[in-house]
């Protein structure tokens, strides 16, 4: 899997609600969710993305609640891949489950500015600071995660596992 686009990098402990706040829970449609995704923190963040740019954070990215809605608000605002530091632990299963990539690359977050080009290959781990022409590394997806994520995620996978017999 190979993502590319421009970096949109935030702070530490970014948590659920500054991803998609309470107030729009109230829907699990993912356009509508997006309209929403880190309003707080950053009204313009859904007009400055475009289609395949790349969320970058510190540490301890999807902190609070256990809502599934954050991920999949990210996804459908048309972000392609989260790099972070580290990933609350939730979070990072929900990412999976709905088919949001992500990598944890400490080096690749600290070497990422807010701006830069960024070219990602989650097969090998490697992630390219176009921009700077800096390269770091992440633990590549395992073959089952890899195989969620391009079905769109778990409900997806198993679906397609089921109609395939």
């Amino acid at each position: 899997m190979k993502f590319h686009g421009t970096a949109h990098k935030y702070g530490r402990d970014i948590d659920t609600d500054v991803i998609i706040p309470a107030r729009y829970l109230n829907t699990s449609v993912p356009e509508e969710l997006a309209k929403h995704c880190m309003e707080d923190l950053d009204p313009n963040f859904v007009s400055k993305i475009e289609f395949g740019d790349i969320l970058v954070a510190e540490e301890n990215f999807g902190c609070g609640s256990s809502r599934e809605h954050a991920p999949i608000s990210i996804k459908a605002a048309g972000v392609s891949v989260v790099i972070a530091k580290s990933f609350a632990r939730i979070f990072y299963r929900n990412a999976i489950n709905t088919g949001l990539a992500i990598m944890e690359s400490p080096e690749a977050v600290d070497g990422i500015t807010d701006g830069d080009e960024v070219e990602v290959d989650a097969d090998a781990g490697v992630i390219v600071n176009v921009t700077k022409g800096e390269t770091y590394h992440a633990q590549p997806f395992p073959p089952f995660v890899k195989d969620i994520i391009e079905k769109g995620g778990l409900i997806e996978a198993i679906k397609q596992k089921v109609a395939a017999g």
